[in-house]
């Protein structure tokens, strides 16, 4: 216990301690993560195994190939962007983005996304609404994928008959965009692992059409190779992605 070591050394042994439980906890991710890894590339893997074998079973007509060679195709599509995206973390984690500096109009470059996904919203019966103006600094094209994918989640989460609310603030020396959406709560401790990879909530809140789990992880990659960053709360129903990035 605490009190046996001397007052000395306390310090010392309660960072130890504090450094150990960060070491387990960074393990635990770590073999969760090759866990998820795995059966996320099994299964197109599978798949495309299955359907070859279904295929090769007996001689089949050309437009019956044809259509084999079309659901393959969707799923080396797959393998292929997951590929995509774990070469672009990869590249995150070593501090190897650099994004190109020029200035953004936000409120333009996230009205374009809104009119690309209102298709989408449609369907599910979701609203949409952008407020707010400010410019900053950036590469347009990693902060159009970053905040696509904040609103790919947005959509992908919400309550049907609910709105989609993003938020564009204009501060002193930063601005802020916030992506909120009505859904299933989170819990706090399932608050923070939103942005691991292939992490994904409870099933309440998971959907067939869901992706590999990596769009959370490289929007966080993408604004804090900006010198931003990105916090989730959630209050009730209500999920808040706040983005915050300097002028």
């Amino acid at each position: 216990s605490a009190n046996e070591i001397p007052i000395e050394l306390r310090k010392l042994a309660r960072a130890f301690n504090e450094m150990l439980d960060r070491l387990g906890d960074s393990l635990t991710r770590l073999t969760e993560f090759s866990s998820d890894l795995a059966h996320e590339i099994r299964t197109p893997i599978n798949n495309l195994m299955i359907q070859t074998q279904v295929s090769l079973s007996k001689l089949r007509t050309a437009d019956e190939y044809r259509e084999i060679l079309y659901a393959n195709y969707e799923e080396y599509e797959k393998l292929a962007r997951m590929i995509s995206d774990m070469l672009f973390l990869a590249k995150a984690d070593n501090g190897l983005l650099v994004p190109h500096r020029e200035t953004i109009d936000l409120a333009k470059e996230i009205v374009t996304l809104r009119d690309f996904y209102e298709v989408i919203a449609h369907e599910e019966n979701v609203a949409i609404t952008v407020s707010g103006h400010a410019r900053c600094q950036g590469d347009a094209i990693m902060l159009h994928r970053a905040f696509g994918n904040l609103l790919a989640n947005a959509l992908q989460h919400a309550d049907k008959n609910t709105t989609v609310t993003i938020a564009i603030e204009n501060g002193h020396d930063h601005v802020a965009v916030l992506v909120s959406n009505h859904g299933a709560p989170l819990s706090p401790d399932q608050l923070p692992r939103l942005f691991d990879r292939f992490y994904r909530a409870d099933s309440a809140r998971t959907k067939q059409d869901e992706g590999a789990g990596l769009g959370l992880a490289i929007t966080r990659s993408i604004i804090r190779a900006h010198g931003g960053d990105i916090e989730v709360a959630c209050s009730g129903d209500l999920i808040t992605f706040t983005v915050t990035l300097p002028k």
